[in-house]
C-alpha cells in the first residue's frame, strides 16, 4: 500500500491561519497611518494653549523632552478647551444641526437611493453599464461648480421658481436658498451617487433562483422586493447610509454657500475658529467631538453586521 504521509523529517505545510491576519494587515496599516495617528496629533493640540505664533498653538507637551517630559506634561495638562465647548450653547446647537441634517439627507438618500438602485438591476443588461456611468458622470466636474450650479437653480428668480411660476403652481419665488430645505438639496444631490452604488453592487449579485422561488410561492413582485430584495441589500444599505452620513456631518461647502449664516453646522465651526479665529486648539477639541460623534453610527453597523453573520447559516 502507497503511503500518503509525507515522509519523517519533511516540514510541515504552513497554517493557512495566518493567511486572513495578512489580509487584514494593510486594512490596519491604513487606518493606523491616515486615522489613528491624525486624531493623536488632532487631540495632542487639543490639549494646548492657543499663542500668537506659526503654528498658533503652544504645546504642553515636547516630543524631544521624551519620557522625562511626560510628568511635566500631565501636571500641566488642562481641559480648558473642552470646557468652552461644553459651556458653549453654540458648538452643541451646530452638532445638533449637522447630526438632523444628515440625519434627514440620508433618510431622502435611502428613499431615493433604494428604488434607483433596484431600477439598474432591472435594467436590460445593455443598458447598465450606461445607466451606472451615467450616475457618475457629476464626478467628472468640480463640485464647488456644481454646487455654486445649484445657487443659479434656487434662488428667487432661478430657474425652479422660474418653472414653477410658469406652470401656474406658485404665484411668487419661493425662498429656498439660504435655508435648511437647501442644503439638504445640495446634500442629497452630491451624495446620491454613495447611496445607490453600494446598493447596485449587492443587488446586482442576489442569486436571481430567490426571486423565481419566492414568485413561485404567489409572491408578487412588490412582496419580493421587500422580503427577499431589500433584506439581502442590508450591507449594501449600511454601507451607502455610513458613506453619507459622515461626510455630511463635516460637510462645509454646501452649507456655507446654499444655507448662509442662519445655517450651523460642525463644519462651518471648524473652518471659522481655524482660518478667522486662528484658534487651533479649540478647533481641534471641536473636531474630537466631531470624531466622537461618528463613532456612535460605526460601532451599530458594526454590531448590526455581526448579528448578521451569527443569524446568517
Amino acid at each position: 500500500m502507497i503511503s500518503l504521509s509525507p515522509p519523517r523529517g519533511a516540514p510541515k505545510p504552513a497554517s493557512r491561519t495566518l493567511h486572513p491576519r495578512l489580509a487584514r494587515l494593510p486594512a490596519l496599516l491604513w487606518l493606523v497611518a491616515f486615522f489613528l495617528v491624525p486624531f493623536l496629533i488632532t487631540l495632542k493640540i487639543s490639549l494646548s494653549e492657543p499663542a500668537t505664533a506659526i503654528p498658533p498653538y503652544r504645546p504642553t507637551f515636547d516630543w524631544r523632552s521624551g519620557v522625562q517630559g511626560l510628568p511635566d506634561f500631565l501636571g500641566a495638562l488642562g481641559l480648558s478647551n473642552y470646557e468652552m465647548l461644553a459651556a458653549d450653547p453654540y458648538y452643541w446647537n451646530a452638532a445638533l444641526s449637522s447630526i438632523s441634517l444628515a440625519f434627514g439627507g440620508t433618510t431622502l438618500l435611502v428613499c431615493l437611493g433604494i428604488p434607483l438602485a433596484h431600477a439598474l438591476t432591472r435594467a436590460p443588461a445593455r443598458w447598465r453599464s450606461l445607466l451606472v456611468a451615467l450616475m457618475i458622470v457629476p464626478f467628472w466636474t468640480s463640485f464647488l461648480v456644481r454646487v455654486y450650479a445649484w445657487i443659479a437653480i434656487l434662488k428667487p428668480e432661478g430657474l425652479l421658481n422660474a418653472g414653477l411660476i410658469r406652470l401656474g403652481l406658485i404665484g411668487q419665488p419661493l425662498e429656498i436658498l439660504n435655508t435648511p430645505t437647501a442644503v439638504l438639496i445640495g446634500l442629497v444631490y452630491a451624495y446620491l451617487p454613495f447611496m445607490v452604488l453600494p446598493l447596485y453592487a449587492v443587488m446586482s449579485r442576489l442569486d436571481p433562483t430567490l426571486h423565481e422561488a419566492a414568485a413561485d410561492l404567489g409572491a408578487g413582485p412588490t412582496r419580493v422586493f421587500w422580503t427577499v430584495s431589500l433584506p439581502l441589500s442590508a450591507p449594501g444599505l449600511f454601507a451607502g447610509a455610513l458613506l453619507c452620513f459622515i461626510p455630511m456631518m463635516g460637510e462645509f461647502v454646501i452649507p456655507d454657500l446654499l444655507g448662509g449664516s442662519d445655517t450651523l453646522m460642525l463644519g462651518r465651526a471648524l473652518w471659522s475658529e481655524f482660518f478667522s479665529n486662528r484658534d487651533w486648539p479649540f478647533a481641534s477639541a471641536v473636531a474630537v467631538l466631531l470624531v466622537l460623534i461618528l463613532v456612535g453610527p460605526v460601532v451599530l453597523l458594526r454590531q448590526a453586521e455581526s448579528r448578521r453573520e451569527a443569524v446568517s447559516p
